[in-house]
């Protein structure tokens, strides 16, 4: 690590030899490798940028340069090279996040780790800069799989309007998001990807020009930036150029010289540019490139020399939801399933496999994959869509207005919801039942273990006359929780052992054991309480009313934000149906929260069974002096 270890920050990439510069990116393969496999995270992407970034940095003076990196997940490198070396902590409190953060460093400007969006913010940049009058460039990093967002397409569309607001678009080109990246536009780019005719006639005039006096190189470069007719003679590129796009490439990513060579044009054009750069994810890694699922897009702790899982945990939500999609699919010809590029991530893969023409990837596109689901409810069929917790968020205009308006059967599946942890702040999937509670006919079932997994997306299957939810979180299932009773539509999960009980818990999702053992808790002060299990929190089920009543406290548990959650739901249902019992709402603050482990975040947030229980406790207290303070009271004539 000799060269890494003296790069503190981009300039001192400056002084390197070509030479130096390919052994530095061979140590930062060398480096990644090893750190990621100890820590976890998002390790072929990073493999992939590397002679890139290098390139992006040599070229342009960040910070005063503004490099933008879309999803950030890929800015491992970008890290190592603005003076952020120790990874022994990475993705974990106090350490290193997993994407960029302001909080680290001046040369990391967005973080929202959300795809598609990096035009959108270069757009804005680089019309500050233009009213500013500033020199500053605008950079934006954007892969293959990102461009598949409609967002991406809508920023272009305005970034092609100003020919001469200077703007240069970086497509990393590595034919995936997650998985091989899908579509029209992959179509195109294959195109232009496997026409090398255009370069190869550049390569074999470029001696003989460079040989010409005066003349030769001077040539060179304007064959390279010649207009579109010569170009698409030899290489189809033409749709970025029908936009107005300044088109350059493609460029062999993992060779610095070219890349520099491109960008240094790019740079000097003085309008919008997209530079094509061609990269391998998790290039220089045997195990990433045998990997065909997702060339290691994220890894846990692995063994550096196999690849290999350093430990296995047991079931997890995802592939208990997986298995029951199959058998789902066997039962029944209409069921269809929908992915946003994440088709293993999310456990849909064994589905592809057995019914590969009843599966759709929509790209990076959750907008679009609502919609399609609507079309897909109404022409006869009951289509599933498996998407992460957090970006339902970008498609809640689409879940109001066509699927619940037209009462569309469609079953949403949310993945990794509530507190992930290590992903930071935009990847909680904190916001989902806050969001989702004001949409007319929606219903949301949140299962408490495996077997409820199973049950109630089924559940939700049948449902074919407005849209249903079934959320649940990330890691490995805990041992199922048994009902010892039913109320209404819900389960009781532990019975008061007084006849007038203090407490009732409301147990939403995943949160069932600690409601239990906060039940134990209590106990052990004195107070009685009941644990229910909602099973399906919107609507309120009508039964939870008078089960409240008769109990001296509600307290409401969910693994989501408090603003507008399950508790306030339950409240408002107490208040509609005129019960008039204290009620007190434990979940997630509206704030965003920092990388941390799942545990270490439900800690900081008093998420835990000791909080909750002793908090309880204070209000069962206070109510027993409230009470006493009145019997003791002088009467009044």
């Amino acid at each position: 690590m000799d060269l890494l270890t003296r790069i503190k920050g981009p300039r001192d990439l400056d002084r390197l030899s070509l030479g130096e510069l390919d052994q530095l990116a061979e140590e930062i393969r060398t480096f990644l490798v090893d750190a990621v496999s100890k820590t976890g995270g998002h390790l072929g992407p990073n493999l992939g940028v590397v002679e890139l970034t290098i390139a992006l940095h040599r070229v342009f003076e960040s910070p005063k340069d503004k490099v933008l990196w879309d999803t950030g997940h890929q800015a491992y490198v970008h890290k190592l090279l603005t003076g952020r070396q120790d990874f022994s902590r990475l993705k974990s409190k106090g350490g290193l996040s997993g994407y960029p953060s302001r909080a680290e460093s001046d040369h990391d400007i967005i973080e929202n780790s959300h795809a598609s969006g990096v035009l959108g913010w270069a757009d804005g940049m680089a019309k500050a800069n233009e009213v500013l009058k500033k020199d500053d460039h605008v950079v934006a990093v954007i892969g293959d799989g990102a461009l598949t967002g409609g967002m991406a397409w809508e920023a272009l569309n305005n970034i092609a309007a100003a020919k001469d607001r200077p703007l240069v678009i970086v497509v990393n080109d590595n034919e995936r998001s997650y998985a091989p990246t899908i579509g029209g536009l992959a179509n195109h780019l294959a195109t232009l990807r496997t026409t090398d005719g255009y370069e190869r006639f550049l390569a074999r005039g470029k001696d003989f020009l460079e040989r010409t006096p005066v003349v030769g190189r001077p040539l060179y470069d304007t064959l390279h930036g010649a207009k579109k007719g010569l170009k698409d003679f030899i290489a189809p590129q033409g749709m970025f150029e029908d936009l107005g796009l300044k088109y350059v490439g493609p460029i062999d990513g993992h060779d610095i010289e070219a890349l520099e060579s491109a960008l240094q044009r790019a740079k000097r054009f003085g309008g919008p540019v997209i530079v094509h750069c061609l990269t391998e994810k998790g290039r220089g890694y045997t195990p990433a490139l045998e990997d065909e699922a997702d060339r290691f897009h994220a890894v846990g702790k692995i063994h550096p020399d196999t690849g290999l899982p350093i430990s296995t945990s047991g079931l997890d939500w995802t592939s208990v939801f997986g298995e029951e999609m199959v058998k789902l699919g066997q039962e029944r010809e209409d069921i269809v399933a929908i992915t946003a590029a994440m088709l293993q991530p999310v456990g849909l893969g064994k589905f592809e496999e057995a019914f590969p023409d009843r599966i759709y990837d929509v790209g990076i596109a959750e907008q679009h994959g609502a919609v399609s689901a609507a079309g897909l409810a109404t022409g006869g069929l009951h289509p599933v869509f498996a998407v992460y917790a957090t970006f339902l968020n970008r498609a809640f205009d689409q879940v109001l207005m066509d699927v619940a308006l037209h009462k569309c059967g469609v079953t949403f599946v949310l993945d990794r919801a509530g507190i992930t942890g290590t992903d930071g702040a935009s990847h909680n999937g904190m916001w989902d039942m806050s969001i989702l509670q004001c949409v007319p006919t929606l219903r949301i079932a949140a299962p408490r273990d495996a077997d409820q997994v199973r049950a109630q997306l089924r559940e939700a299957v049948a449902v074919d006359d407005a849209p249903t939810v079934v959320r649940f979180s990330k890691g490995a299932v805990g041992p199922a929780v048994q009902a010892v009773g039913k109320v209404g539509g819900m389960d009781i999960l532990r019975k008061p052992k007084a006849a007038r009980p203090d407490v009732l818990i409301v147990s939403v999702g995943a949160l069932a054991p600690m409601c239990l053992e906060i039940a134990d808790l209590l106990d052990a002060q004195g107070i009685s309480s009941t644990v229910v299990d909602p099973r399906w929190v919107k609507p309120v089920d009508e039964a939870l009313a008078p089960l409240a009543e008769r109990h001296r406290v509600v307290v409401t548990v969910e693994d989501n934000s408090r603003a507008g959650g399950v508790g306030s739901a339950v409240a408002q249902a107490l208040r509609d149906a005129g019960v008039d019992v204290p009620l007190r709402d434990f979940g997630i603050p509206p704030v965003f929260l920092d990388h941390a482990s799942r545990g270490e975040v439900m800690t900081d947030i008093g998420l835990t069974a000791p909080d909750i229980a002793r908090q309880v406790t204070g209000l069962v207290a206070k109510l027993d002096g409230r009470f006493e303070s009145r019997a003791v009271e002088p009467a009044r004539d």
